[in-house]
Protein backbone atom coordinates (compact mmCIF):
# COMPACT_ATOMS: atom_id res chain seq x y z
CA UNK A 1 0.00 0.00 0.00
CA UNK A 2 1.45 3.22 -0.72
CA UNK A 3 3.16 5.24 1.80
CA UNK A 4 4.91 8.45 2.51
CA UNK A 5 8.51 6.43 1.79
CA UNK A 6 7.57 5.55 -1.48
CA UNK A 7 7.62 9.34 -2.82
CA UNK A 8 10.05 10.76 -3.92
CA UNK A 9 11.88 8.05 -5.62
CA UNK A 10 14.59 8.01 -7.83
CA UNK A 11 15.33 5.03 -10.28
CA UNK A 12 18.48 4.08 -11.71
CA UNK A 13 19.96 1.85 -14.62
CA UNK A 14 23.18 2.37 -15.66
CA UNK A 15 23.71 6.14 -16.82
CA UNK A 16 19.55 6.91 -17.39
CA UNK A 17 17.87 7.71 -14.01
CA UNK A 18 13.91 8.63 -13.37
CA UNK A 19 14.01 10.70 -10.87
CA UNK A 20 10.80 13.40 -9.57
CA UNK A 21 9.86 16.62 -11.74
CA UNK A 22 10.80 20.00 -9.71
CA UNK A 23 10.03 22.92 -10.26
CA UNK A 24 13.59 23.94 -10.40
CA UNK A 25 13.55 21.96 -13.93
CA UNK A 26 11.74 25.10 -15.19
CA UNK A 27 14.45 26.75 -17.34
CA UNK A 28 16.20 23.11 -18.71
CA UNK A 29 12.72 21.91 -19.46
CA UNK A 30 11.53 24.91 -21.45
CA UNK A 31 14.09 24.87 -23.29
CA UNK A 32 14.26 20.57 -23.92
CA UNK A 33 10.34 21.39 -25.17
CA UNK A 34 10.64 24.30 -27.46
CA UNK A 35 13.89 22.56 -28.84
CA UNK A 36 11.59 19.45 -29.41
CA UNK A 37 8.09 21.59 -30.85
CA UNK A 38 7.47 20.27 -33.88
CA UNK A 39 9.00 16.62 -33.01
CA UNK A 40 6.15 16.33 -30.02
CA UNK A 41 3.23 18.38 -31.83
CA UNK A 42 1.71 15.77 -33.40
CA UNK A 43 1.50 13.71 -30.41
CA UNK A 44 0.54 17.02 -27.95
CA UNK A 45 -2.32 16.50 -25.54
CA UNK A 46 -4.73 19.69 -26.31
CA UNK A 47 -7.36 21.66 -24.42
CA UNK A 48 -10.78 20.60 -25.65
CA UNK A 49 -12.59 23.52 -24.44
CA UNK A 50 -13.02 26.67 -26.54
CA UNK A 51 -9.67 28.68 -26.15
CA UNK A 52 -8.96 26.53 -23.66
CA UNK A 53 -4.98 26.02 -22.91
CA UNK A 54 -2.72 23.88 -21.35
CA UNK A 55 -1.62 24.35 -17.31
CA UNK A 56 1.90 26.57 -17.24
CA UNK A 57 5.07 24.53 -15.79
CA UNK A 58 4.05 25.68 -12.19
CA UNK A 59 0.84 24.54 -12.62
CA UNK A 60 1.80 20.90 -13.58
CA UNK A 61 4.48 20.71 -11.33
CA UNK A 62 2.31 21.68 -8.76
CA UNK A 63 -0.48 19.46 -9.52
CA UNK A 64 2.06 16.65 -10.62
CA UNK A 65 3.75 16.73 -6.98
CA UNK A 66 0.00 17.07 -4.89
CA UNK A 67 -0.75 13.65 -7.21
CA UNK A 68 2.62 11.94 -5.65
CA UNK A 69 1.84 12.74 -2.54
CA UNK A 70 -1.45 11.16 -2.56
CA UNK A 71 -0.65 7.98 -4.12
CA UNK A 72 -2.46 8.80 -7.58
CA UNK A 73 0.99 9.47 -9.60
CA UNK A 74 4.59 9.26 -10.13
CA UNK A 75 5.74 12.27 -12.03
CA UNK A 76 9.60 11.70 -13.53
CA UNK A 77 11.92 13.53 -15.78
CA UNK A 78 13.86 10.99 -17.70
CA UNK A 79 17.93 11.99 -16.88
CA UNK A 80 20.99 10.73 -18.61
CA UNK A 81 24.85 10.56 -17.31
CA UNK A 82 27.31 12.37 -19.99
CA UNK A 83 31.05 12.80 -19.07
CA UNK A 84 32.02 15.95 -18.13
CA UNK A 85 28.24 17.33 -16.99
CA UNK A 86 28.37 19.22 -14.26
CA UNK A 87 24.33 17.53 -13.53
CA UNK A 88 22.59 14.91 -15.69
CA UNK A 89 21.10 16.87 -18.20
CA UNK A 90 16.77 15.72 -18.91
CA UNK A 91 16.28 14.50 -22.09
CA UNK A 92 12.50 13.28 -21.39
CA UNK A 93 9.58 12.65 -19.09
CA UNK A 94 8.03 9.96 -18.19
CA UNK A 95 4.67 10.01 -15.82
CA UNK A 96 2.94 6.95 -14.16
CA UNK A 97 -0.54 8.64 -13.81
CA UNK A 98 -4.48 7.32 -12.92
CA UNK A 99 -2.77 4.94 -10.04
CA UNK A 100 -5.87 3.13 -9.00
CA UNK A 101 -6.00 1.15 -5.57
CA UNK A 102 -8.02 -1.04 -4.13
CA UNK A 103 -9.07 -4.35 -5.94
CA UNK A 104 -8.05 -2.53 -9.41
CA UNK A 105 -4.17 -1.93 -8.78
CA UNK A 106 -3.68 0.18 -11.87
CA UNK A 107 -1.96 2.43 -13.63
CA UNK A 108 -1.39 4.51 -17.24
CA UNK A 109 2.09 5.11 -17.97
CA UNK A 110 3.37 8.18 -20.37
CA UNK A 111 6.63 9.35 -21.59
CA UNK A 112 8.11 11.42 -24.19
CA UNK A 113 12.07 11.91 -25.49
CA UNK A 114 14.31 14.43 -26.97
CA UNK A 115 14.37 14.01 -30.69
CA UNK A 116 18.18 14.30 -30.05
CA UNK A 117 18.54 11.11 -27.92
CA UNK A 118 16.06 9.02 -29.88
CA UNK A 119 17.01 5.66 -30.97
CA UNK A 120 19.29 4.65 -27.89
CA UNK A 121 16.76 2.59 -26.16
CA UNK A 122 16.02 5.43 -23.53
CA UNK A 123 11.84 5.30 -23.91
CA UNK A 124 12.21 1.46 -23.54
CA UNK A 125 14.57 1.58 -20.54
CA UNK A 126 12.53 4.27 -18.61
CA UNK A 127 9.08 2.47 -19.33
CA UNK A 128 10.90 -1.26 -18.05
CA UNK A 129 12.30 0.41 -14.89
CA UNK A 130 9.13 2.50 -14.21
CA UNK A 131 6.90 -0.52 -15.18
CA UNK A 132 9.48 -3.09 -12.42
CA UNK A 133 9.08 -0.46 -9.73
CA UNK A 134 5.04 0.07 -9.62
CA UNK A 135 4.76 -3.59 -10.26
CA UNK A 136 7.80 -4.88 -7.33
CA UNK A 137 7.86 -1.93 -5.08
CA UNK A 138 4.23 -0.32 -5.32
CA UNK A 139 2.16 -3.94 -5.64
CA UNK A 140 0.17 -2.91 -8.35
CA UNK A 141 -1.20 -5.39 -11.37
CA UNK A 142 -1.47 -3.88 -14.60
CA UNK A 143 -0.09 -1.47 -16.66
CA UNK A 144 -1.39 0.18 -19.74
CA UNK A 145 -0.27 2.82 -21.91
CA UNK A 146 -2.18 4.24 -24.88
CA UNK A 147 -0.55 4.92 -28.16
CA UNK A 148 -2.05 7.02 -31.42
CA UNK A 149 -1.84 4.47 -34.15
CA UNK A 150 0.14 6.79 -36.17
CA UNK A 151 2.74 7.35 -33.51
CA UNK A 152 5.60 4.15 -34.74
CA UNK A 153 8.33 5.36 -32.42
CA UNK A 154 6.04 4.62 -29.18
CA UNK A 155 4.28 1.43 -30.75
CA UNK A 156 7.94 -0.41 -31.09
CA UNK A 157 8.62 0.88 -27.56
CA UNK A 158 5.76 -2.09 -26.26
CA UNK A 159 6.70 -4.20 -29.02
CA UNK A 160 9.91 -4.52 -27.65
CA UNK A 161 8.58 -4.81 -23.75
CA UNK A 162 6.39 -7.56 -24.52
CA UNK A 163 3.22 -5.01 -23.55
CA UNK A 164 -0.22 -6.94 -25.08
CA UNK A 165 -2.55 -5.04 -27.29
CA UNK A 166 -5.85 -4.43 -25.91
CA UNK A 167 -7.67 -2.49 -28.86
CA UNK A 168 -8.60 0.82 -30.07
CA UNK A 169 -10.05 3.23 -28.28
CA UNK A 170 -11.54 5.88 -30.50
CA UNK A 171 -11.53 9.51 -29.91
CA UNK A 172 -10.07 8.56 -26.76
CA UNK A 173 -7.65 12.11 -26.00
CA UNK A 174 -7.66 15.70 -27.52
CA UNK A 175 -4.51 15.54 -29.13
CA UNK A 176 -2.95 18.93 -31.11
CA UNK A 177 -6.08 19.94 -31.34
CA UNK A 178 -8.56 17.18 -31.96
CA UNK A 179 -9.80 14.12 -30.51
CA UNK A 180 -7.64 11.48 -31.31
CA UNK A 181 -8.02 7.42 -31.91
CA UNK A 182 -5.87 5.58 -29.48
CA UNK A 183 -4.49 1.65 -29.21
CA UNK A 184 -4.30 0.40 -25.82
CA UNK A 185 -1.33 -1.84 -24.59
CA UNK A 186 -0.77 -3.44 -21.23
CA UNK A 187 0.83 -5.53 -19.28
CA UNK A 188 -0.16 -7.71 -15.84
CA UNK A 189 2.66 -8.53 -13.17
CA UNK A 190 1.92 -11.97 -13.70
CA UNK A 191 3.45 -11.48 -17.80
CA UNK A 192 6.25 -10.11 -16.20
CA UNK A 193 9.62 -12.65 -16.46
CA UNK A 194 11.51 -13.53 -12.79
CA UNK A 195 14.23 -11.16 -13.65
CA UNK A 196 11.71 -8.44 -14.76
CA UNK A 197 11.24 -6.30 -17.45
CA UNK A 198 13.95 -4.25 -17.19
CA UNK A 199 16.27 -7.20 -17.36
CA UNK A 200 14.73 -8.88 -20.28
CA UNK A 201 14.68 -5.79 -22.14
CA UNK A 202 18.74 -5.34 -21.45
CA UNK A 203 19.19 -8.95 -21.95
CA UNK A 204 17.93 -8.38 -25.54
CA UNK A 205 20.05 -5.85 -26.47
CA UNK A 206 23.01 -7.49 -25.93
Amino acid sequence: MWGSGLWPVTLRSGDLALRPLRQADRSEWMALRGRNKEWLAPWEASNPQPDGGLPTFREMVRSLTHQAREGSALPFVITLDEPRARRAPIVGQLTVSSIVWGSALTATLGYWVDKGHAGRGIAPTSVALATDHCFGELGLHRMEINIRPENAASLRVVEKLGFRYEGLRPRYLHINGAWADHESFALTVEEVPPGGLLGRWLASRG
